[in-house]
């Protein structure tokens, strides 16, 4: 792909990389939501990060991009082939990536059923939609902020759901649908609704760069773009092949990197400090997590992890507490859970120092320690 500029070529907005490569690490996070003023590079980065994803395996004859490895998630389509016994080939396509129009209705989103074609020669005929094409990709929304607020909700349930099921008289098809979601706007031109902003997994916020140098760098490496865009991939060929190959494997290892009980306690004592609303947001940081350590090539989570994560999943569901009117650094959270849990192993200490006769049951310790020495 010529035309797409290179995901490692792009200056700085390390914020909105690391949350697009998280989630193509693990597209089941649910997605980021990329806000910020105009000329931040949100759609050129979406884009890159899609050129960037391996090929994915699918059948031939799959209108669905169904993966043969995993038969629970197949289209409707495909489940009757392999119960009639069809034999199948197997073919690798490219990462699709889809970009849905702001104008888009929910038919052209969740496709349609041809309800006259089934009552007229009792078939049953499915037209795909946006959905469809982006499974196992990913979903592209530019400007989400003036989306209609019906299509946001269907796009995000589906993305929570994993599957499109639609139904119409008594008929019905499903299929996967599985990707990555990304949307973008410019808050200048409104933004979205909190119940709907609360269902994107991470948010980020970004700005143009302050900084000369930088600033000079990102015009240098886009004329040179403009100028000749193969030899500006080629340029940066090797980069490119060495982060998708990090993102392969990251996924590989993801379903093997594990966390502990700790790790649980020290999201779940953040989001209760930070006051923020509901659970979502808890779930999100141990999978954002979980894909960041699977990232680093690492077996296990550590607090930097979670940090890192809930830098990331908190920005749009902070609604008061200290962190109100400033955006909270990895470091700052770091620094809070190291906070929390020294007040945990101090509180763990405490108990232990006597604490046992007011925690235990009438039949404890002691008096248990009594009958002892009445035995003696």
């Amino acid at each position: 792909m010529p035309n797409i500029y290179p995901f490692t070529a792009i200056v700085g907005q390390e914020r909105m990389k690391r949350a697009l490569v998280l989630n193509a690490v693990n597209p089941r996070i649910g997605g980021v939501l990329i806000r910020g003023e105009r000329g931040t590079a949100k759609s050129t980065a979406a884009r890159a990060l899609a050129a960037l994803l391996p090929e994915v395996e699918t059948f031939s004859d799959c209108r669905f991009g169904c993966a043969p490895q995993r038969p629970a998630t197949w289209c409707t389509e495909c489940k009757e082939r392999a119960k009639n016994g069809v034999e199948r080939s197997i073919k690798m396509i490219p990462t699709p990536f889809v970009n849905l129009p702001v104008s888009a209705t929910e038919d052209r989103v969740v496709g349609t059923l041809d309800i006259e074609q089934a009552i007229q020669k009792g078939e049953r005929h499915f037209e795909p939609g946006v959905l469809a094409d982006a499974n196992r990709g990913m979903l592209y929304i530019d400007e989400v902020n003036l989306l209609d607020d019906h299509v946001v909700d269907l796009l995000l349930d589906s993305a929570a759901m994993g599957m499109n099921i639609v139904e119409r008289e008594g008929i019905s098809f499903s299929h996967p649908a599985r990707f990555i979601l990304v949307g973008t706007m410019n808050p200048e031109e409104g933004d979205l609704r909190p119940q709907l902003l609360d269902r994107f997994a991470l948010a980020v916020n970004i700005r143009g760069i302050r900084e000369t140098r930088e600033r000079v760098l990102i015009m240098e490496r886009n004329l040179a773009f403009e100028v000749d865009p193969i030899a500006f991939r080629e340029e940066w060929l090797e980069k490119e092949n060495e982060l998708s190959l990090q993102i392969k494997q990251a996924r590989k290892l993801l379903p093997e990197v594990k966390y502990s009980k700790r790790d649980l306690i020290a999201i779940a004592a953040l989001s209760a400090s930070l006051n923020v609303d509901g659970h979502r947001s808890d779930l999100v940081i141990l999978k954002t997590a979980l894909a960041h350590a699977a990232f680093e090539g690492r077996y296990a989570i550590s607090k930097r992890d979670i940090a890192l994560a809930a830098e990331l999943a908190y920005p749009h569901r902070l609604k008061r507490g200290p962190f109100q009117q400033s955006e909270i650094s990895a470091t700052e959270l770091q620094e809070r859970i190291d906070q929390l849990r020294g007040a945990e192993e101090k509180n763990s200490t405490e108990e232990g120092d006597g604490g046992e006769e007011e925690t235990s049951p009438k039949s404890g310790p002691k008096e248990h320690s009594q009958e002892s020495k009445k035995k003696r």
